[in-house]
């Protein structure tokens, strides 16, 4: 019998529905937390605090508690480090992974992840532990995009492509042809926030497309960690917006409820479009 996957978790309902699939299917689940980022666990999972200036306290509980396997799953931000409280095993990880802190966010994760596997541990993408997270490509809804949002959203891969070079963010708004946000730090919530407020007053022609939201990977990622996250939310906030459906990166983004996110999406009259990578459409 496969023994329990560990999930260094963080904020969020990726985790939640991650823990619940795999112990549908008979694997135990025990969530690691960092300090300062608490894990949602509606479910009461068994829960291992740590400290990143203590790794070698968590590796030896992760080990106590046979954990093999390990999956990053939910939102954390960089956490503040203090050197004093180094125990042995971080001090001698610490000159690389310092560095890496004060580095992007892609060169932080290969960094994470290199530090674990070093430990011994599998480290699972969270769409192989729940494929059903990654749908097909196709279009989901009853609404439909228009050759101008399909014009919109191969310009918004290009520019999330891109922006992939100097390592900012998975997502961007762009209506008729004008980019209209992309998304950086504050996240994906806060960029569509402005784009409600600021819209109307950007678009050329008022009654032209209304714009799409696209997100995906950033080009050359490691897809077993950080790989974006759409849900019922996302649907929300694009709805606010004035937008005319989202579009997402076939393979590259993981949607949360997804029965739930398309119902409300036909509700609200968007499309949702799973576009393939490198459309030409």
């Amino acid at each position: 019998m496969a023994g329990p996957v560990g999930m260094i978790a963080g904020r969020g309902l990726l985790p939640v529905h991650l823990a619940r699939t795999l112990r549908a299917r008979g694997r135990e689940v025990i969530l690691a937390e960092m300090n300062g980022f608490p894990a949602d666990n509606p479910d009461g999972l068994d829960l291992i605090p740590f400290r990143v200036e203590k790794l070698g306290a968590l590796f030896k509980a992760l080990r106590k508690a046979g954990v093999q396997e390990l999956v990053f799953a939910g939102a954390v931000g960089r956490p503040q480090i203090d050197a004093r409280k180094f125990d042995l095993k971080t001090m001698t990880l610490a000159p690389k992974f310092v560095s890496a802190i004060k580095g992007g966010d892609d060169g932080l994760l290969r960094t994470v992840l290199g530090i674990f596997e070093g430990e011994g541990f599998t480290i699972r993408a969270a769409h192989d532990l729940a494929p059903d997270l990654l749908p097909k490509p196709g279009i989901l809804t009853a609404a439909q995009p228009s050759d101008r949002d399909r014009k919109d959203a191969a310009r918004a891969a290009r520019i999330v492509s891109v922006l992939a070079a100097a390592d900012v963010g998975q997502g961007a708004v762009v209506a008729q042809g004008q980019a209209l946000a992309i998304e950086a730090a504050p996240g994906t919530d806060r960029m569509l926030a402005h784009v409600a407020q600021i819209a109307d007053a950007c678009r050329p022609n008022p009654d032209g497309a209304r714009g799409v939201f696209f997100k995906g990977p950033k080009p050359g990622q490691d897809r077993r960690i950080d790989l974006p996250v759409i849900g019922v939310d996302t649907v929300a906030r694009v709805a606010e917006a004035g937008l005319a459906g989202i579009v997402i990166e076939a393979e590259g983004v993981m949607v949360l409820d997804r029965d739930e996110v398309v119902r409300r999406a036909d509700v609200a009259g968007l499309f949702l479009w799973v576009r393939p990578a490198g459309d030409s459409t």
